[in-house]
This record gives structure tokens, sequence and C-alpha cells, in this order.
């Protein structure tokens, strides 16, 4: 803090060495009615950032393998699909489908316990509550999408997939037409993934937004 010194009075400092001000230190009533309110700043603007902007999403599982291992930290972009919808090839955050397996059902809480979470799950620290699952978009709206001989087939021709993880196999399913609003989401571990196979194509309202980096470990960070 920056506290002005009144004018010096001629012949009290003849030499010239009165400085123009100097530093206060904060006293320490006032820093501890000051540490309150910049907890709650910081709780606010994490609670703003997670709902509007962004959000650290923690990977619970390894069906992403091996883009996503078990752990790593991605920040899912929210903002993302108001500029355009989503593409194949993305990778999203959904609220689990209600015939997920092993979906849970919303956790009642009471308010400090709810704050607390939301600011752990806006810097990735736990996982949301909510069961939210991260997929890749396979096929879009109107289109088809078929598992045959070991491969997705999108409007009957063979889909290119080079995220897939070497020697990967998908098992068969039957033809599917995605109904208008709907996205068919797979995950890169065909092998160990409860996707659209399981629970069909999912509602485009339910996704929170697009994976589009990878932070942690710091030593994989990347754009996805």
């Amino acid at each position: 803090m920056i506290a002005w010194r009144p004018a010096v009075a001629a012949g009290d400092d003849p030499e010239g060495l009165a400085p123009f001000a100097v530093e206060v230190e904060p006293s320490r009533s006032q820093l501890v009615k000051e540490i309150p309110l910049l907890v709650i700043l910081a709780i606010a603007i994490a609670f703003v950032v997670k709902t509007f902007v962004a959000q650290a999403f923690y990977i619970p599982s390894g069906s992403m393998i091996p883009q996503l291992d078990l752990g790593d930290r991605v920040v899912v972009s929210k903002l993302a699909y108001d500029l355009h919808d989503p593409r194949r090839g993305d990778v999203v955050v959904f609220d689990a489908p209600p015939n997920a397996v092993g979906a849970k059902k919303p956790e009642h809480r009471s308010l400090p316990a709810r704050v607390v979470r939301e600011v752990l799950q806006s810097i990735g620290a736990v996982q949301p509550s909510t069961e939210e699952y991260i997929k890749r978009v396979v096929a879009l709206p109107g289109e088809t999408v078929e598992g045959r001989d070991g491969h997705v087939f999108v409007n009957g021709r063979e889909l290119v997939e080079p995220y897939l993880p070497a020697g990967a196999t998908t098992s068969p399913f039957a033809p599917v037409k995605v109904p208008a609003g709907r996205l068919w989401v797979m995950g890169d571990n065909r092998t160990n993934s409860s996707d659209s196979r399981v629970f069909g194509p999912i509602r485009r309202s339910s996704v929170v937004g697009r994976a589009i980096l990878r932070v942690w470990p710091f030593g994989r960070a990347a754009f996805l």
C-alpha cells in the first residue's frame, strides 16, 4: 500500500533525502478481513468459468486409450458448439444417458459441500458427480452407422480412424440411422468402452462441451 507523506518543512531536510512516498505494510487485521473476500472471489470466478467457459475434466476410465489414459485431465470448452455443430472425430463430454450401464443418480449434498465440490470439479481434482462420459463422435444426425468386418461403416463407406490403437477392431453391430438431434459416439478403446453400441445415440443437448486440450500429465500435454 502506498501512503503519501506530508510535505517537509524547509530546513527540516537540508539534504533532500525525504521520500515523496513510503511503503506501508497492511495491518494484520486488514489482511484477515481481505482473505475471505479473496477466497469468495476466487470461488465465484472458478464457478463462472466452469459453468459458461471451460472445465477441467478427470478421465475416469480407460475407454479412450491410447488418446486418453485413466487419470488424465483435459480442458473441455463449453463455447465450442456455440460456434459450430459437433463434427465427426470430436472428443466430447456428455451427461451419462439414463440407460447407460452403471450410471449414477445425482447425489444430494449440503450447500457448503456442493460449493467445495464445484470448485474441485472446475480444476479437475475430482470426477463430476453426474457421471459425465467422454467419447468420440463417429456418426452425425441423418447418417447410418454400422459395425462389420472389424470396422465402422458410415453410409456404407468404411470410416478411416487413425486415432485407434494398432490392431484395434470394432465389434459388429446392426445398421442404425442416427436420428435428428442425436450423435453416435464411441470410445477409442473399442474392446473396453460402454458407448452408443450399448446405450444408443446420445442427445445433442446432453453434450457438455468439446475436449480441446490434455493438460495432465504435463509430459503428455497436447491438443486433442
